[in-house]
C-alpha cells in the first residue's frame, strides 16, 4: 500500500520541527551573557586594552570570558553590548598560514564573539552573533538593522514572469514541494495552509542578529546586511550579501565568493554562488550553482544544477539541469530536471507585446541545442529527452513524441506551414541512445545531495506508458483509409508526410513516412526491452524466494504494481511466448542496445575522423569508451546469468 504523502503544509511543519537551521538561530539568540557565564572586565583587563589602542563607550557593557585574555584584543572601538570569548587556539587562516585567534582592529556595536574566532580588520560590525573558531576577516560592514528573517517567507512566481505561481519560499524549500505548489492553482485552501505554514517557520527564524556560524569564514567582502552565514560556510571576496541565508555544515561547505552577490535568497549546502554571479529572490537547493556572471532572478534551482553565463528568470529547475553558456532561461516549470541549455539558446520567448505571461514547461530530460529559439507558449512534459536542434526557432506547441528529435525542415511541402520543423519520434532511442543511458548513469554517480529523492531510471513505468501513447498514435495513421487526393497533398520523395491534424501530438512540426516508421521501431524495442527486464527480475525474485516461477505471467500471479505493468505488456507484446523464449529475447536485444550504444558513439569517432587529421590520437576510440565497455560487458554478464537462469526452470 501506498503511503499517503503529506500536504505541502504538513512538509514544511515537519521540517520546521526538525529544522538544525532554525536550532542553531535559535542557539544564536540564546547566547546571552549569563548562558556564556560571562562577566565583567576588571580595572587591569580596561587597562591593558587601553594600553593596546582599545576604546569603548561604556566599559562596562563589554563582558568576557572567565579566561580572557586582554592581549588578544588590539585597536578596536566598542560601543553597546559586545561580548568575548577566550582566545588561546591558534587558526588556520589560509592553507597552511596558521594565526593567533583574538579580535583586532574592529568597531564593534552589540556583537558577541564565540571562542576562538578571529576577527580582524572589519569596518563595522554591528548586531551580530559570531561563533565559535569562525574567521571573519578584511569585511566592510557587517550589521544587522532591525528585525530580519534572512530571506524567509516572499512569494515568489516560480514558471511565471508576469506572476500567477506564486510560491512562498523558506529555507528549506525543496523542488517537489515547489512544484506542488507552483503547478495547482486550483486548490486554494492548499496554497493558503502552506503559506501559511510558511509563515510560521519564517516568524521561528525571524531574528534581530546577524549570525557567522561556528568554523565559518567570512572574508574580503564590502557588505553583509541582515544575513545568516551557516557553520563551515565560506565567503570571501563576495560583492554583497543581503536578507539572506546561507546553509552550511563543515560537511557540506557552502562557498559565496569571487564578487558574486546574494540578495533576499536562500543558499541551501553544498552550494556555490562565485566569479561575479548575480541572485536575487530564489533558493538555490543543495549542491547547485551559480557562477560566471551568470543571474538568477526569483527562480528556484534545483540540486545538482548549475547556472553559468546565462540568464534565469521565474524559473523553477529541477535536479542535474546544464546551463553552462551564455543563454537565457525565462517562465520555464521544469520540475523534472536533467536536460540542457546550450550556448546561445533563447528559451525566453513569453512576451506577446501585450505582457511577458508566457510559459514553458519543458519536460524531462529536454535538451536545447545552440542557438535555438523557442516561442512560448510549449509544454513537453509528455515529450521527455527529447532534442531541439541547433538554430531552429519553434512555434507555440504541446509534443507528446517522448525522445524525438525536432530539426530544421530540408524541403518544402503542399499545406504544411513554412514555419513548421521537422520531427523524428524516438529518435533519441534509435539514432542516440548513447547519450540517454550515459546521463542516466552520470546523475547516479554525481548526485551528491542527501536530502532530496529523486530516480535516475529513465525506462520506467510513466515513461514508458508515454512511449506507448505515442506509438500507439503512429500506428493509427496507417490503419486510417488515404485517399488519392490525401495522397497528392501530404506526398514527398519520403512517403506521406503528417502534421499535428494527421497525428495528434506531433506539434507544431511534420513527419515523414519513414520518421513515422522508425518511430514505431524505437519505441517498439525499448517497451519490450524494458518489460523483458522486468520478467528476469521477477524470475530472479521467485528463483531466490522459492516461489513457483511457472505462475509469474498468469492472471492471478500477485507481485507489485511495477511488475504487473511488464506483465500486461509481455502478454500483449509477446503473445504466445514461453518463459524461455522470452529470456532468449531478452539476451538477444540486450546485446543489440550494447551494439546500438557503440553505434551511436563510433558515428563521432568517423566524422570527426574525416574532418580532423589527427583526431584518432587525441580522442579515445568508442570501443575503449568506459561506458561503450560497460553496457558491453553488462550485456555479456546478462546473457550469462539468463543462461543459468534456463538451467533452473
Amino acid at each position: 500500500m501506498t503511503p499517503e504523502i503529506p500536504s505541502p503544509s504538513e512538509q514544511v511543519l515537519r521540517l520546521m520541527r526538525r529544522s538544525d537551521y532554525l536550532k542553531s538561530i535559535a542557539a544564536a539568540k540564546a547566547a546571552t551573557r549569563e548562558a556564556r557565564g560571562l562577566r565583567m572586565l576588571t580595572t587591569d583587563e580596561i587597562t591593558a586594552l587601553k594600553d593596546q589602542h582599545n576604546a569603548a563607550e561604556e566599559w562596562s557593557r563589554v563582558w568576557v570570558s572567565k579566561d580572557f585574555n586582554p592581549h588578544k584584543v588590539v585597536g578596536c572601538y566598542f560601543s553597546g553590548d559586545v561580548d568575548l570569548g577566550v582566545f588561546k587556539e591558534r587558526i588556520e587562516l589560509e592553507r597552511g598560514v596558521m594565526i593567533g585567534t583574538g579580535v583586532y582592529n574592529c568597531d564593534l556595536k552589540d556583537v558577541s564573539v564565540g571562542d576562538n574566532a578571529f576577527v580582524s580588520n572589519n569596518t563595522l560590525i554591528a548586531n551580530c552573533y559570531i561563533g565559535a573558531r569562525a574567521i571573519v576577516e578584511g569585511c566592510g560592514s557587517i550589521v544587522c538593522a532591525g528585525e530580519t528573517m534572512y530571506g524567509n517567507g516572499p512569494r515568489v512566481s516560480l514558471g511565471l514572469e508576469a506572476g500567477g505561481r506564486e510560491t512562498a519560499i523558506f529555507a528549506e524549500l525543496t523542488v517537489e514541494l515547489a512544484k506542488r505548489i507552483a503547478s495547482f492553482r486550483r486548490d486554494r485552501k492548499t496554497i493558503d495552509d502552506y503559506e501559511l505554514a510558511v509563515e510560521m517557520y519564517s516568524r521561528a527564524a525571524a531574528s534581530r542578529i546577524g549570525i557567522i556560524e561556528a568554523n565559518a569564514i567570512v572574508k574580503n567582502t564590502p557588505k553583509i546586511l541582515n544575513c545568516y552565514i551557516g557553520a563551515g560556510a565560506q565567503v570571501d571576496a563576495a560583492t554583497a550579501l543581503e536578507n539572506s541565508s546561507v546553509l552550511s555544515n563543515v560537511a557540506e561547505r557552502t562557498h559565496i565568493g569571487s564578487g558574486a552577490f546574494l540578495r533576499d535568497s536562500i543558499v541551501q549546502w553544498g552550494s556555490f554562488v562565485e566569479t561575479h554571479a548575480i541572485v536575487q529572490s530564489s533558493v538555490l537547493c543543495e549542491y547547485s550553482g551559480v557562477d560566471s556572471h551568470a543571474k538568477v532572478t526569483r527562480s528556484l534551482v534545483g540540486p545538482n544544477s548549475s547556472v553559468s553565463c546565462g540568464e534565469c528568470i521565474s524559473s523553477l529547475l529541477g535536479p542535474f539541469v546544464g546551463f553552462h553558456h551564455q543563454a537565457l532561461l525565462i517562465s520555464a516549470f521544469w520540475p523534472e530536471g536533467k536536460g540542457n541549455i546550450g550556448y546561445g539558446a533563447n528559451v525566453g520567448s513569453n512576451h506577446t507585446s501585450k505582457a511577458p505571461d508566457q510559459e514553458i514547461w519543458p519536460g524531462e530530460g529536454t535538451f536545447f541545442g545552440l542557438g535555438a529559439n523557442i516561442k512560448f507558449p510549449m509544454d513537453f512534459t509528455q515529450a521527455p529527452y527529447s532534442i531541439i536542434a541547433s538554430g531552429i526557432s519553434t512555434l507555440p506547441q504541446r509534443c507528446t513524441m517522448p525522445f524525438s528529435l525536432i530539426t530544421v525542415r530540408a524541403e518544402h511541402f503542399t499545406g504544411v506551414s513554412p514555419a513548421y520543423n521537422e520531427i523524428l519520434p524516438g529518435w533519441v532511442l534509435g539514432d542516440n541512445i548513447f547519450a540517454v543511458l550515459r546521463n542516466e548513469r552520470k546523475f547516479a554517480i554525481r548526485n551528491k545531495a542527501t536530502r532530496s529523492e529523486f530516480g535516475y531510471e529513465v525506462f520506467r513505468q510513466d515513461i514508458v506508458e508515454l512511449m506507448i501513447n505515442a506509438r500507439a498514435a503512429l500506428q493509427k495513421v496507417a490503419l486510417e483509409p488515404q485517399t488519392p487526393e490525401r495522397i497528392a497533398a501530404k506526398s514527398s520523395l519520403h512517403g506521406l508526410v503528417y502534421i499535428d491534424k494527421d497525428v495528434p501530438g506531433l506539434g507544431k512540426n511534420f513527419m515523414k513516412e519513414s520518421a513515422r516508421l522508425e518511430g514505431i521501431e524505437a519505441y517498439t524495442f525499448y517497451i519490450r526491452l524494458y518489460a523483458l527486464k522486468g520478467l528476469r527480475l521477477e524470475l530472479r525474485f521467485c528463483l531466490k524466494t522459492g516461489r513457483d516461477h511457472s505462475r509469474v505471467l498468469k492472471p492471478d500471479y500477485v507481485s507489485n504494481s511495477r511488475f504487473d505493468h511488464e506483465r500486461a505488456l509481455i502478454l500483449s507484446e509477446f503473445p504466445g511466448k514461453s518463459i524461455p523464449d522470452l529470456l532468449h529475447e531478452l539476451a538477444t536485444m540486450s546485446t543489440k542496445m550494447a551494439d546500438d550504444i557503440l553505434l551511436s558513439k563510433e558515428k563521432d569517432d568517423f566524422r570527426g575522423a574525416r574532418i580532423i587529421p589527427d583526431y584518432d590520437l587525441a580522442h579515445i576510440h568508442a570501443a575503449n569508451d568506459r561506458f561503450v565497455v560497460t553496457a558491453k560487458n553488462e550485456a555479456e554478464e546478462l546473457r550469462m546469468e539468463i543462461e543459468e537462469m534456463l538451467k533452473k526452470i
